[in-house]
């Protein structure tokens, strides 16, 4: 009789202990965040990272470099004030030792982080990356998946792949992008974000051909619009309500962009959007399990994220650097999220 007592007193125990380590949740947020340069002070002679030290022209010292990451974790504390984000998808990141300084800051170390990052053969060394609340995502297995572009002696980043568990044990699918960027012309460096988006493609779909109810987010700064090109057109990603199969990709940010003119990053006082988040079919229709809405991509913004320009009256993201100038700023960019929803 005692030791069937003990017995039903050790499950009890055990559930509760389980329980409590991993939480179930009706507000499961995932938000994408190109960081502006996230790099540590030290020089790392394998890359091109010198401008980015105390004794550089931009003179980047650990105080600069601790007020940008106390900085970034302020804008993930604020998305929602009780709860921070499940999933963090992020571009420019030197390395994982920058990583898990973010997660330790006051804000972030409130729960418990998890890192997926690898080396990526960017010649100044920055990276995409994933942090995750292990109380909410549990990583089944991740892979970086190689961008190659023929004749092209400029490498590019790597595209992330982490597939994980939900808290209500929903297999998840993300991808962490940041393709080539414009800096030498839209048209010159289309072709790079062409191939991106073919490797993207051929991944998504090596996943659906197995599993097409799939529930997958694809997160990154493009370098491109959603109507351009590589998105619109190589990818599949639009923003079609109806008619859809399993291999046509919701844009969650096409209608602010094309309707709204909206964007999350300003050029030359125009708004581009660059930073998208971009969801399977099976997201929105299969409401069993988590789900969201056609409407449900934000751009994530505050006042003292911004600086307003009085001479023309524009209001832009308030960057760190402006070349050699010290502005201060968390982003040149800004972030984007989304919230799951709980279904039956």
């Amino acid at each position: 009789m005692r030791k069937t007592v003990w017995l039903i007193l050790l499950i009890v125990i055990s559930i509760h202990m389980y329980g409590q380590g991993k939480k179930t949740t009706d507000h499961f947020i995932v938000m994408f965040y190109n960081v502006e340069n996230l790099f540590d002070t030290e020089d790392d002679p394998a890359t091109l990272d010198d401008e980015f030290t105390p004794e550089s022209e931009k003179q980047w010292t650990p105080e600069r470099y601790e007020k940008k990451l106390d900085d970034l974790s302020e804008v993930f504390a604020s998305v929602d004030n009780k709860n921070l984000p499940a999933i963090i998808g992020l571009c420019e990141v030197e390395n994982r030792q920058v990583l898990q300084d973010l997660i330790s800051t006051r804000k972030m170390e409130k729960e418990k982080f998890g890192i997926v990052h690898e080396d990526s053969p960017d010649v100044r060394g920055i990276d995409v990356a994933l942090i995750y609340r292990t109380d909410l995502f549990e990583v089944e297995s991740w892979k970086k998946i190689p961008v190659i572009i023929p004749s092209d002696t400029i490498k590019t980043r790597d595209i992330l792949y982490v597939k994980g568990n939900t808290a209500g044990d929903e297999v998840l699918h993300c991808f962490v992008n940041h393709w080539s960027s414009r800096r030498d012309g839209e048209k010159e460096t289309e072709r790079r974000r062409i191939y991106a988006s073919v490797t993207l493609r051929k991944a998504v779909d090596s996943i659906l051909n197995f599993e097409p109810e799939a529930k997958i987010i694809i997160m990154g700064d493009f370098n491109d619009e959603p109507t351009n090109n590589s998105l619109h057109t190589f990818l599949n990603a639009n923003n079609k309500r109806r008619n859809t199969t399993n291999r046509d990709l919701y844009n969650l940010m096409y209608d602010m962009h094309n309707l709204e003119s909206k964007g999350t990053y300003s050029y030359k006082g125009n708004w581009n959007m660059l930073d998208q988040l971009i969801v399977s079919q099976a997201l929105i229709h299969n409401r069993k399990g988590i789900y969201l809405d056609f409407t449900d991509g934000k751009i994530f913004s505050e006042e003292w994220m911004m600086y307003s320009n009085p001479k023309i009256g524009e209001i832009t993201p308030n960057k760190t650097y402006g070349g050699v100038s010290y502005f201060g700023g968390v982003s040149d960019h800004l972030p984007v999220y989304l919230i799951l929803k709980k279904g039956e």
